[in-house]
């Protein structure tokens, strides 16, 4: 007996059964493929079709809206009143207003000086100025290195105070409500708030403390994001490209618009009187920052975002710390929405147009539709119409709405432009772990209310130069991704369909997106370093 001999080895009467059930599965499917599966892909085709309409003509929307900003020039010196700070002999520093300048943390071991040392560093009179370091650290040392910092500061006749918690409840918004309760902070008209990894210039308060003071009713001045660590990798690199649309696009034409968008959360100053109209700090979600924004101007305030004003600060180096702060990023926002829905929709402060503004453009399109229709649509619903033939999508929803969106997304960061494949890649592979995010959070699931703070790495320059010169480090990351290689298998396996079997062609994109679903389920997306 040959050992290649099938025959020999499994009985005829087995080859004959697995014959027979591979005979009834595919008689069943193609019993099942016309009246069920044809018709329900079909729904899920022209589902995502209307999302994806829905998410076109809003970024097209921003686009000219924020053309329009820039072609007649809209600045907020014009929008709002703005007169510079001077100096009064009669009554000295007394016609300053006071400021409170909070800093939260949370075993900040890597960033805690440049934090505290950037807001001790901001000009502003010495004595109409309190600088408050929020540390909920667990890690003693850290905690007795973050108040050796402060009393270093102390020693130099800055205003700063320590403080801390014997508990984490309600973690960063806790820490901001229980900073606000201090006895000291009643004399305060505005507090700056700045994550342990942000470091303003000097004359942050110089030039946004004036449009709260001459505009009564203006709560919140935003300052723009400047990325320290966008060279990084190429993991940084695309997550730059995502977050310079947001504040070049998003963030200005709400605030040109409606004057509302999303406080960020840091490198804002509130009015201390507006956050108190809200509400103050709630940590019934993990944005407590938007929570706040959206109740504000809920109560009409209005809110200017300062592009021109750029606050230093750093992005996730790594893809756990990414995926852990796209989960509370993803599924806040959906939760919130759940949450405040019905309160928006009642609400007699503001007019219908900024209520529409607030839920279909703000929460529906941006929040929800924008993540679901990314992950269902292109990497679930577009791949199967191969395998399904029967089923076709038009060409306008598979390549040109897409290629618009992308184009309009590149205006952010034009630097960037050539590595528009790599980014949307990413994108595609980050829409899995967003999608189920924000299911979680409107079907508040179990890990609605999970924070883990994002890692950082302090001073990247200092330390790049101990890295080798290697171009990819092969390592494993801290877990294997199970859905994540589950999906680029699903992907590798209909272009593999559509190489040999199939008419759409979409074989080298479900390539190609299946390896990076490949790299992400092996953690290894933060460990590619871009050439330029």
């Amino acid at each position: 007996m040959e050992l290649g001999d099938s025959a020999a080895v499994i009985p005829d009467s087995f080859m004959g059964y697995r014959d027979d059930i591979t005979m009834q599965m595919t008689m069943i499917l193609d019993q099942i493929r016309a009246p069920l599966i044809v018709p329900v892909l079909r729904l899920a085709v022209y589902i995502c079709l209307t999302m994806s309409v829905m998410l076109f003509v809003e970024r097209v929307y921003m686009g000219i809206v924020i053309s329009l900003v820039k072609l007649f020039g809209r600045k907020p010196e014009k929008r709002f009143k703005w007169e510079p700070m001077k100096d009064d002999i009669e009554h000295g520093n007394s016609v300053y207003p006071m400021v409170l300048v909070q800093i939260p943390m949370y075993n900040e071991r890597e960033v805690y000086q440049l934090s505290i040392g950037a807001a001790c560093g901001l000009s502003w009179p010495s004595d109409r100025i309190v600088i408050q370091v929020l540390d909920d650290s667990t890690d003693p040392t850290i905690k007795d290195l973050v108040e050796k910092e402060c009393s270093r500061w102390a020693s130099k006749g800055i205003n700063i105070k320590y403080e801390i918690r014997d508990n984490r409840n309600g973690y960063k918004a806790g820490a901001l409500k229980e900073g606000m309760k201090k006895s000291y902070v009643k004399s305060c008209d505005y507090v700056a708030i700045f994550d342990a990894d942000f470091q303003p210039e000097p004359d942050y308060l110089w030039r946004t403390v004036p449009f709260l003071l001459h505009n009564p009713k203006l709560a919140l001045v935003q300052a723009r994001w400047k990325f320290v660590n966008s060279d990084e990798c190429l993991m940084t690199r695309m997550q730059e490209m995502s977050l310079d649309y947001h504040f070049t696009v998003e963030q200005e034409v709400g605030s040109s618009t409606y004057a509302f968008f999303g406080f960020n959360g840091t490198a804002g100053i509130w009015r201390i009187s507006a956050l108190s109209e809200a509400g103050g700090w709630k940590d019934r979600t993990t944005v407590e920052d938007m929570d706040l924004a959206v109740r504000a101007s809920l109560k009409g305030w209005k809110f200017l975002y300062l592009g021109s004003l750029k606050v230093k600060n750093e992005l996730p180096s790594t893809f756990k710390a990414y995926r852990y702060q796209q989960h509370r990023w993803s599924c806040g926002p959906a939760n919130l929405f759940r949450k405040m829905a019905l309160e928006i929709m009642t609400n007699k402060n503001v007019t219908l147009w900024k209520k529409v503004h607030v839920i279909y453009s703000f929460f529906v399109v941006r929040k929800i539709v924008a993540h679901i229709v990314t992950f269902i649509f292109y990497c679930v619903i577009l791949p199967a119409t191969v395998l399904v033939p029967e089923v076709t999508v038009p060409k306008w929803g598979a390549v040109y709405i897409p290629s618009i969106i992308t184009l309009l997304n590149a205006v952010g960061t034009p630097r960037s432009l050539h590595l528009m494949v790599f980014w949307i890649l990413f994108e595609n592979v980050m829409s899995l772990h967003r999608t189920k995010a924000t299911f979680i959070g409107l079907l508040e699931g179990g890990r609605v209310n999970e924070w883990i703070v994002t890692e950082k790495l302090g001073d990247l320059k200092a330390k790049s130069a101990t890295k080798t010169s290697k171009k990819l480090r092969f390592r494993f990351g801290d877990r294997i991704h199970v859905l994540e290689l589950g999906v680029g298998m699903y992907l590798f396996f209909v272009g593999c369909y559509d190489v040999f079997f199939g008419k759409n062609h979409y074989y080298l994109y479900l390539f190609a997106q299946a390896i990076a679903f490949f790299i992400a389920g092996l953690g290894q997306i933060g460990t590619i370093v871009p050439n330029s």
